[in-house]
């Protein structure tokens, strides 16, 4: 029989954010903020950073111009880089796409699988599963919620005070996570990173090893109605796992493709403004200062700053993808680090 934990190893944090240590600013720059508010800020700190660099250093830009083909050198190299990593991205969009085509029977069996999981919620909720990803995990928090509440009153009457007090912990913690994460399904809509989001906040995956810790541990407390209890529980949490992972498959594709379309978009005028800065501008093209900065300065910043844009949307879009991948990697009780938290 194990040794009782201490009350914050029952609970867990209600949030992904709170787990995993992030603060505010990293969790909307890493995960929740628009893309492209992300893409944004990246170009304004390269651009400040160009700028300062450029004015500080010795020689300064403006000489450099002036004694050297550093305008050709640099845009030139940018032109190979965008071309190349456009292609790169076309080549990503072409696996992705190609993971969608297959022969007839490898389609009807993705549709026979399909089909067998949602008759399978049909017999858990005991009614026809919804068709938007939002509202089918709000089902299945729902699920969640009614059999915790069965779990807890069925345990009621339990001579056993230990293990009232935490199965009574747990299902505080699981029903306090399912409110949190359902506030945050009610207006999100797929295509966006709310549903993935809130998806996983949900810490299924502690909440079933809790449970299968419970009914180890107190086994000589249990009858067979409070095992069918616990079991029924598991069995909606269960069911949370799969659920995520394909609504994460299927978010991931979404985005690459998405990706691979804003990078396609942004090689354009990156192309356009590298090819102008090769063929217009010199030493004495922009003469003058603005603000003690050479004019010279502003006009290479703003148009490297642009040349760079489709690697800066690369690299927030693939960011946030490889962290929500690296913190949702094991399906079921697995738990790959310490997950709970005792201000949860």
């Amino acid at each position: 029989m194990s040794e009782t934990p201490e009350s914050d190893e029952i609970r867990s944090a209600n949030t992904l954010r709170e787990r995993i240590g992030l603060n505010r600013f990293y969790n909307w720059f890493l995960l929740g903020g628009n893309r492209f508010g992300a893409t944004g800020l990246l170009a304004l700190g390269v651009f400040a950073g160009f700028v300062a660099a450029s004015t500080v250093s010795v020689p300064s830009l403006q000489v450099a111009i002036r004694s050297s083909d550093t305008v050709e050198t640099m845009f030139s190299t940018m032109i190979g880089a965008v071309i190349t990593g456009t292609t790169l991205v076309v080549t990503i969009s072409q696996l992705v796409i190609s993971q969608e085509n297959g022969p007839l029977g490898d389609q009807r069996q993705r549709m026979s699988d399909a089909m067998d999981f949602r008759t399978y919620a049909t017999e858990l909720f005991e009614s026809a599963p919804e068709a938007d990803p939002a509202q089918f995990l709000g089902q299945l928090l729902d699920v969640n919620k009614r059999r915790a509440d069965a779990l807890e009153e069925r345990l009621a009457d339990n001579d056993d005070e230990e293990l009232r007090r935490q199965v009574g912990e747990l299902l505080d913690s699981l029903r306090n996570n399912a409110d949190t994460t359902l506030d945050k399904l009610g207006d999100a809509q797929f295509g966006t990173f709310g549903v993935l989001g809130a998806a996983l906040d949900y810490n299924y995956a502690w909440k079933i090893y809790q449970i299968e810790r419970l009914t180890d541990q107190f086994e000589d407390s249990l009858d067979d109605g409070d095992r069918e209890a616990f079991h029924d529980l598991e069995t909606a949490l269960t069911m949370f796992g799969p659920a995520r992972e394909h609504i994460k498959t299927l978010y991931f594709q979404w985005e690459l493709i998405d990706l691979s379309r804003y990078i396609l978009y942004a090689a354009v005028p990156a192309l356009v403004v590298a090819g102008s800065m090769l063929a217009f501008v010199g030493a004495a093209t922009f003469p003058g200062a603005t603000l003690g900065v050479p004019n010279v300065t502003w006009v290479v910043g703003a148009a490297f700053t642009v040349t760079l844009v489709p690697f800066l949307l690369f690299l927030t879009y693939i960011l946030r993808i490889v962290v929500v991948a690296k913190h949702a990697l094991a399906i079921g009780p697995f738990v790959l680090r310490q997950s709970y938290s005792d201000d949860s």
